[in-house]
């Protein structure tokens, strides 16, 4: 059952969580030193380790909801869970993007910042394609 349409873009999802996050560079600091996720495992600060821990998980937990095919319930309520995620991760993006030293001067935030709602909108996709197997199911259980 991984050939169902929920589990490629729960697998999109996994590769912008845990892929793309070492591609794109999430912001671009005053002193033009550009910051991707590899740099905030280094970072001293707890709330910035939290962001590349976060996108981490985001994708272990889609990773975890492909092969929950037998149980629908479960792989739907992880991709709830996984859109709560995001939407906590996007929040800390943008605090973090807004808190930067040296905003009077220019400082870039780069597309790194927008895997989250990709991720978000994928997710919502890949829930959608559940909730309507779980209806098929149920609907054909009635029938007989």
């Amino acid at each position: 059952m991984i050939q169902r349409i929920q589990s490629i873009y729960l697998l999109c999802a996994t590769l912008f969580s845990g892929g793309l996050i070492f591609v794109f560079n999430l912001w671009t600091a005053q002193s033009a030193k550009i910051v991707a996720a590899v740099d905030l495992i280094n970072h001293e600060s707890l709330l910035i380790k939290t962001i590349f821990f976060s996108y981490l998980l985001s994708a272990l937990l889609s990773v975890s909801a492909i092969f929950l095919f037998k149980n629908r319930q479960l792989q739907f309520v992880l991709g709830r869970l996984n859109m709560l995620l995001n939407f906590y991760l996007l929040g800390m993006l943008l605090y973090v993007s807004l808190t930067l030293s040296g905003e009077a001067a220019v400082s870039e935030k780069g597309i790194g910042m927008f895997i989250p709602i990709i991720v978000i909108v994928l997710l919502a996709l890949a829930n959608k394609a559940i909730k309507k197997d779980e209806d098929l199911v149920k609907s054909a259980d009635r029938l007989r």
